[in-house]
């Protein structure tokens, strides 16, 4: 059957009349495009109380409320400002969370609005919320000899850009390490390609492979010690795991197809990646330590680009069927499929690191733009970008 989303209201806090930012409007944003909640707008509201104290149940059991979100901003001693929220249950007309959250400076407002929904959602739903976090993703812009191509790391709800690598030629596959602090992408130098490992906090930047012709699709490790890329200096595309810190690489598929686009199981134990060995493009899975490839996918015509969920229980998948490119889902054991965005050009499929939502790119009025699905398909929205916007990689929860 299908779960309906939960009622919940998110009443304004009160915030002092110097201080212009609008803590309860983002958490209700977060919580809403999670899929899981509907919330009551502020124009229905009997009452906008900001202590439990001032809370009269009847009044959000009149319009249908299940739990309710209240809360005050105030300045710190030291100047900083402070936010108190509790999420009230409202039939049983107690308290179920309550926080005094440090106090920050107004420009992490952001960041503290996206705790208070991750600790709701937590709460609520039993599952870690995924709000503070960060995506990558390339942007394009321009035509011609003005063409500039940007890697950006963004909130996740596509706020606070910033631009990590510019160039004039191609970006591409960016890929965060396990513990969100690098980043790796394939750029270029005068045509040739090579994969860069970058480090936020520093801006450090090293090149980590560049051989003639294809340096692509970096994935990294669940450990952050290992790589996989797709090289192709010897015959044709294959993949290589590489050693990071001393740069050694064990060549994993040598076959006359082309195999591209790996990705690590969350134990490390197993490479998802696609081939045409077949005779068309589909997702096979092989032993890390080396193996046979076995093939996962058979519905449509072509199946590539997997990504692993969180469990390691499902792979998300470029699926084409008919010329339609849409996301699927596909179970590990079973290979059984299911559509969860509708095309007719998406691609680029990553998990959200609680694995209940996923990012994509499709095609808008505007070009490429930034979509999310739900992993049960009931939930999709559009993330509109600044410029073609593609290949978003999720990051993980900051450690």
């Amino acid at each position: 059957g299908d779960t309906g989303a939960q009622p919940i209201a998110v009443a304004p806090f009160a915030t002092p009349p110097d201080i212009n930012f609008d803590v309860a409007g983002i958490v209700e944003a977060d919580l809403v495009r999670s899929g899981l909640f509907t919330a009551l707008p502020r124009a229905d509201m009997l009452e906008t109380p900001s202590a439990v104290s001032q809370v009269d149940y009847r009044n959000w059991r009149a319009v249908g409320m299940e739990n309710l979100v209240i809360g005050s901003l105030s300045r710190s001693p030291k100047g900083g400002v402070a936010v108190r929220f509790f999420l009230l249950d409202v039939y049983r007309g107690q308290q179920v969370l309550g926080f005094d959250m440090p106090a920050v400076t107004p420009d992490q407002l952001r960041v503290v609005s996206h705790q208070i929904a991750d600790l709701i959602y937590e709460k609520l739903t039993g599952t870690k919320g995924y709000f503070n976090t960060q995506i990558a993703y390339v942007t394009a812009s321009g035509y011609g000899l003005a063409r500039r191509f940007e890697l950006i790391v963004a909130d996740a709800d596509g706020y606070n850009p910033r631009t990590i690598a510019a160039s004039r030629e191609t970006l591409m596959s960016p890929a965060w390490s396990p513990d969100g602090k690098k980043l790796a992408y394939v750029g270029y130098e005068k045509g040739r390609s090579a994969i860069f490992i970058h480090t936020l906090a520093t801006g450090e930047l090293r090149k980590l492979v560049s051989e003639r012709g294809i340096n692509g699709a970096p994935v990294w490790s669940p450990d952050g010690s290992k790589m996989i890329v797709t090289l192709s200096f010897e015959t044709n595309p294959d993949l290589y795991l590489i050693d990071i810190a001393s740069g050694q690489r064990r060549r994993l598929t040598d076959h006359f197809a082309i195999d591209v686009e790996a990705n690590f199981s969350p134990d490390g134990n197993t490479v998802a990646f696609t081939s045409d060995r077949g005779g068309s493009a589909q997702v096979y899975l092989m032993p890390t330590a080396g193996g046979e490839p076995r093939r996962l996918t058979f519905q449509g015509k072509q199946n590539q680009r997997p990504r692993f969920s969180p469990d390691g229980k499902s792979i998300a998948v470029v699926n084409n069927d008919g010329g339609r490119y849409s996301i699927a889902l596909v179970d590990v054991q079973t290979g059984a499929m299911r559509k969860l965005s509708e095309g007719p050009l998406d691609e680029s499929p990553s998990f959200a690191p609680n694995g209940a939502v996923i990012i994509y790119s499709t095609i808008g009025r505007g070009g490429a733009e930034l979509a999310t699905v739900t992993v049960d398909g009931r939930v999709r929205q559009r993330m509109r970008q600044p410029g073609e916007v593609r290949e978003p990689a999720w990051g993980p929860y900051s450690r």
